[in-house]
């Protein structure tokens, strides 16, 4: 007798068939039969017809930290995602030096918008290196399955310490970085990550810690992955880092690469779509090259405290070196604005905002009396106080003690173009950043978004891609084993939903991280059920088995 038995699904088994009409069986964590009659289960389901798929595999994500005080992973499991990749943009919290614990929190508060006091809080520092960072993850068990990428910036600042964010390495600390890289991979890493991208900034406005690697050292670092003969290269591009690059990267070490972030831009319209042709010109001379790519409109809540949108900006720096009074001063300073809007009057395709004032919108206003302008952009809010939208903007926020939150639409604004990306065939559909800017941001139900608005609403997709995207589609780039189908000897890691209803609610705020800090989730539509290696982790009712912690942590990957 099987441990379950999942009845009269249709089933979408992650290779991009079309569904089947069949039942699952499930003995010991493993999918052992599927089909018509697959006999009797100790426990049995009745889909009634509803889809079931293989559990979402999120490849992008800074659950880095969270992990360490949050075995639930929240929100990822809620929303259906069944296995997670920590350790994105190479922001992560492993190896790290004590002395070094301090810095490596407050680059996360800049870069991924962080709370500084949550960090101090919630994180598990019962760990030094790489590999007994991956020993904590496994003792303490999570309900995701969780595969790291070993962190570019964390490996710099390991081995260089506060010089990582002033200079470039000597060969002697590359080749340290070198050997770590090779440590963490024989540990079970699923590759390295970085990023050069010019929006990535950490304490003060400084460069993350990769930015400051030189090419040499970038080829070293990466060619430890050829040197090892496994594990993927993911960057988050800059403009010294083109996908031409890349792919001589690829080329060298003779390993896959994940290059995020391609999102529309409307500033150069056709910039993604030549990144993604170079792509599959160089799959066509066999190199394994993926762009990563958004199915979600990238909107970021923020205060004028930690200004995520403007952060990219050169004009922008002063801001980002002072806090409190003196940001304020910053924030009145006529040189300061006169230099903002001079910057802005020159569109960049590396800027976040752009000027286009009718996309940022007040949110929420800290003074009662100002809530009657919530939901109107400053574009509007500029234009009948006679203002330009920067004096506004930066006014109004000076009043209200920088309280106030406000919402930016900054990029994926163009629906026709996401739906090109989404079906270039090189094209990888992830960037939830889960785990990241907690307080201002949630894509983590991004899987849902891809089956409720652009299979079912607007007909992008069919579904059986749709799955495969989420699914088979990363398990193969990332050579995670076991996982993304529907297949005897596989693991059992399943997702049933409705798929008339399937899709993401509205954001809300939640405070439950350490200190009772607040966070933005999402509640899932249309889901009736996750398992994870065959255990039960999610209902029809949306309630989450926080006493189950059936993930693994992969450390086995195909090469």
């Amino acid at each position: 007798m099987h441990d379950l038995i999942i009845r009269n699904a249709l089933v979408f088994d992650g290779t991009k068939a079309p569904g089947r009409h069949g039942s699952v069986a499930v003995t010991a964590g493993r999918i052992v039969a599927i089909g018509r009659d697959v006999g009797p289960g100790r426990q049995e389901i009745e889909a009634d017809g509803l889809v079931l798929a293989p559990g979402i595999i999120d490849t992008h994500t800074h659950y880095d930290a969270q992990i360490t005080w949050d075995a639930a992973l929240h929100p990822s499991p809620e929303l259906g995602v069944s296995s997670v990749v920590i350790g994105n943009c190479g922001f992560t919290i492993a190896p790290c030096r004590p002395r070094d614990r301090d810095l490596t929190m407050r680059h996360l508060t800049h870069v991924e918008g962080m709370s500084l006091d949550v960090l101090r809080r919630g994180i598990n520092w019962d760990f030094e290196t790489f590999p007994e960072y991956l020993a904590l993850l496994e003792r303490q068990g999570s309900i995701p399955n969780v595969a790291a990428f070993i962190g570019h910036s964390s490996l710099r600042t390991f081995i260089m310490g506060e010089e990582a964010t002033e200079r470039a390495a000597k060969p002697d600390e590359i080749e340290a970085m070198r050997r770590l890289v090779l440590e963490a991979l024989a540990a079970g890493a699923i590759g390295f990550a970085t990023s050069t991208a010019p929006q990535h900034n950490g304490e003060g406005g400084k460069p993350m810690p990769s930015r400051l690697a030189e090419e040499r050292e970038l080829r070293a670092l990466a060619g430890a992955l050829g040197e090892a003969g496994r594990g993927i290269f993911m960057l988050t591009k800059g403009a010294g880092t083109p996908v031409p690059f890349l792919e001589r990267i690829a080329a060298a070490t003779n390993r896959p690469v994940a290059i995020a972030a391609l999102l529309h831009n409307p500033t150069r319209p056709e910039a993604t779509f030549d990144d993604l042709a170079a792509i599959a010109a160089a799959q066509s001379r066999g190199r394994r090259l993926y762009g990563q790519v958004s199915c979600c409109p990238l909107t970021n809540d923020f205060t004028m405290r930690s200004p995520y949108p403007f952060e990219g900006m050169a004009a922008w720096l002063p801001a980002m070196q002072a806090e409190g009074d003196d940001l304020k001063r910053v924030y009145a300073d006529p040189d300061f604005r006169r230099n903002v809007a001079a910057e802005l009057a020159v569109p960049s395709a590396i800027h976040l905002f752009n000027g286009q004032w009718e996309k940022l919108e007040l949110l929420e206003a800290a003074r009662p009396e100002n809530r009657r302008y919530e939901g109107q952009s400053v574009a509007a809010l500029a234009a009948a106080a006679g203002q330009s939208p920067l004096d506004w903007l930066l006014d109004f926020t000076l009043a209200e003690d920088l309280e106030t939150i406000y919402t930016a639409l900054l990029l994926n604004s163009d629906e026709e173009a996401v739906g090109r990306m989404l079906r270039h065939p090189f094209a990888s559909i992830s960037l939830s950043d889960a785990g990241a800017h907690l307080t201002f941001f949630c894509d983590a139900g991004f899987g849902l978004h891809l089956l409720g608005y652009w299979v079912r609403e607007r007909g992008t997709l069919d579904m059986a891609e749709a799955v495969w995207q989420l699914s088979g589609r990363p398990a193969e780039i990332y050579g995670i084993r076991d996982r993304g189908r529907i297949a005897p000897g596989l693991a059992a890691d399943l997702l049933l939903f409705d798929p008339a209803t399937v899709g993401r609610g509205a954001k809300r705020r939640v405070h439950d991280l350490p200190g009772g800090a607040a966070r933005l989730t999402t509640d899932a539509k249309g889901l009736h059920g996750l398992w994870i290696n065959g255990v039960q982790v999610l209902d029809e009712r949306g309630s989450l088995a926080e006493d189950k912690r059936p993930g693994r942590l992969l450390r086995d990957f195909a090469a």
